[in-house]
């Protein structure tokens, strides 16, 4: 037992460093992901401002275009519009469209396809430029607009970007490490994106508060501000496979300590096996030696008794003899299951005393609760009840060192018998109340420590009843209960 003991502890110390080095990786790779986030989500800031830095620029040539325009159609001007002619010239990227004030297309430029010019523009048209107000130019009371759009670069740069967002927040949640993630907005209630959680609950407010409490507790959450999306919070919290590796060894243990309680009770079963068959065939071997002597003795007694020998002597010689023929059949029947027959416990127990009585010391008194002409009839094996109740009377008179009192009381319930022994002995210490029933177990030098041990083995699987110590105290005596089924 304590080779295995060692054995477990050392597989158990060497499985929780294996596990906590394991740990400290996965740990490490979570920080690894958590960095490489935030390097992430910086990176696409700084993209997503170059990107706008662009679109500022590509209005401020549109309000360029549109000021050369406004020189060029004024009559009045007196300076060189050789630049502004230039400005007009070099607009090859920013698609532009010129009507008057009633909406009519006087001239495009950069459009992806041509524009009929003299007529009104185009419903679709006019939503496809509606991103930005129109430019205003009014010159003597002519009005003229400009409308204009993002240039098919910029526009292809844009969904660049935007795919590089989509991306981003997909690498999010579809994370290698397998950790766990909850992408929410600023008022973390509406999520955004998650991976590696239970889609299926997450849409339960309780849960997500419970969830994001959770990993806000484990780490702390990443913020981003994506541009055109606003905050946007990333709560992760271990992988399952952290998780894991962290109740391992508990699980371990749990397996090894369950293997060996159940190959403890598979050592105890076979072991108390074994001794019930070594006192089983003690018990029939004992039966089958007495069995010659006895029968010799019974003729004896027969014998003497035409001898004309004094009647009484031969009455106690028939008395023992029957008792050791009854003794016989105790050790006979013990392995085998015994036949119960509905018996008089009180004219059982009143024989048994009347036997003991005239072979204990005669300053112990007999007392019994019941009078002798009541009847209680109980499933019972007289030979082997006989015997309990001569082991407890015997070992009440041991106790007593022959002078005292023995009370047997019985009580009648609905369903069951109570039969209580007390002694005015020397009483039994509590922590050994158990402890009298163990096989081998005895306070007297000549013991062998067997009688209580038979004793509760008839009662509680020959009968299915009960035997225990009520109480008990030292130097004023014990009283043993027996529970027997009516």
């Amino acid at each position: 037992m304590l080779f295995a003991l060692v054995i477990v502890s050392v597989s158990l110390w060497y499985s929780n460093v294996l596990v906590h080095k394991i740990a400290q990786d996965e740990r490490t790779k979570i920080r690894t992901w958590a960095t490489a986030i935030q390097h992430r989500a910086e990176l696409v800031n700084s993209t997503r401002e170059f990107f706008r830095q662009i679109q500022d620029e590509e209005r401020t040539r549109v309000k360029l275009y549109a000021d050369a325009q406004k020189h060029i159609a004024d009559i009045n001007t007196t300076e060189d519009l050789g630049i502004y002619l230039e400005i007009i010239a070099n607009n090859n990227t920013i698609p532009v469209i010129l009507t008057d004030g009633n909406g009519i297309v006087t001239s495009f430029r950069n459009t992806e396809s041509p524009i009929a010019t003299g007529v009104r523009m185009p419903r679709q048209v006019m939503k496809e430029f509606g991103t930005y107000p129109p430019i205003e130019i009014s010159n003597f009371g002519v009005k003229t607009f400009i409308y204009y759009k993002d240039s098919k670069l910029f526009t292809e740069v844009q969904n660049v970007l935007n795919s590089l967002v989509n991306s981003f927040f997909s690498e999010v949640v579809n994370n290698s490490g397998s950790v766990p993630v909850v992408i929410t907005d600023s008022t973390r209630t509406h999520v955004i994106n998650s991976g590696h959680v239970d889609t299926v609950r997450i849409r339960d407010s309780a849960y997500l508060s419970h969830l994001i409490g959770e990993m806000t507790a484990e780490n702390e959450p990443i913020v981003i501000d994506v541009a055109d999306r606003g905050k946007n919070i990333i709560y992760y919290k271990d992988s399952y496979v952290l998780t894991q590796l962290r109740f391992f060894p508990y699980i371990q243990f749990a397996i090894i300590g369950i293997f060996l309680i159940v190959a403890y009770l598979i050592f105890s079963t076979s072991r108390r096996s074994e001794q019930n068959q070594v006192w089983v065939g003690l018990a029939k071997e004992t039966a089958h030696q007495l069995g010659t002597p006895l029968s010799s003795m019974m003729a004896w007694v027969d014998y003497l008794e035409t001898k004309g020998i004094d009647k009484e002597t031969i009455v106690e010689l028939h008395k023992d003899v029957n008792r050791l023929k009854t003794i016989t059949d105790r050790f006979s029947k013990i392995g085998s299951t015994p036949v119960l027959k509905p018996e008089d416990i009180v004219s059982l127990i009143y024989e048994s005393v009347a036997y003991l009585k005239t072979r204990t010391s005669q300053k112990i008194v007999f007392i019994i609760g019941l009078p002798r002409e009541r009847t209680i009839l109980v499933p019972l094996n007289y030979q082997l009840f006989d015997w309990v109740i001569e082991n407890l009377v015997k070992n009440a008179a041991d106790a007593m060192v022959g002078a005292g009192s023995i009370n047997i009381d019985i009580f009648e319930e609905e369903s069951q018998v109570i039969l209580d022994i007390a002694d005015s002995g020397k009483g039994i210490p509590r922590n050994m109340f158990k402890t009298i029933f163990n096989p081998g177990f005895s306070s007297k030098q000549r013991g062998w420590g067997l009688g209580l041990s038979l004793s509760r083995r008839i009662i509680r699987e020959y009968h299915s009843g009960k035997i225990f110590v009520k109480s008990s105290t030292l130097g004023r005596g014990t009283t043993f209960r027996i529970v027997l089924k009516k």
